[in-house]
């Protein structure tokens, strides 16, 4: 098997140091962003279940659809 062609997208190298620079207070904003519009889904369901899983929430309302909340939404305000 060959090495993929990494010339289009640059190094490994960079593609870690791009990784490594990511703002966690942009990702987390961002994250409540599509948290909201989830929650704003949801507004006038009945909630048939809900379900906390290890690493997740499942909820689900009456109208068969499934919801999915993460633990890596936490608040910014801990160290």
């Amino acid at each position: 098997m060959s090495e993929p062609d990494l010339s289009a997208h640059g190094t490994l190298g960079d593609l870690l140091r791009e990784l490594v620079e990511v703002d966690p207070d942009a990702l987390r904003e961002a994250e409540f962003e599509q948290i909201q519009m989830v929650l704003d889904d949801m507004i006038g369901k009945k909630i048939k279940s809900a379900d906390i899983e290890p690493k997740r929430i499942v909820i689900e309302t009456d109208d068969g659809n499934r919801y999915f909340f993460y633990g890596f939404m936490g608040s910014g305000g801990h160290p």
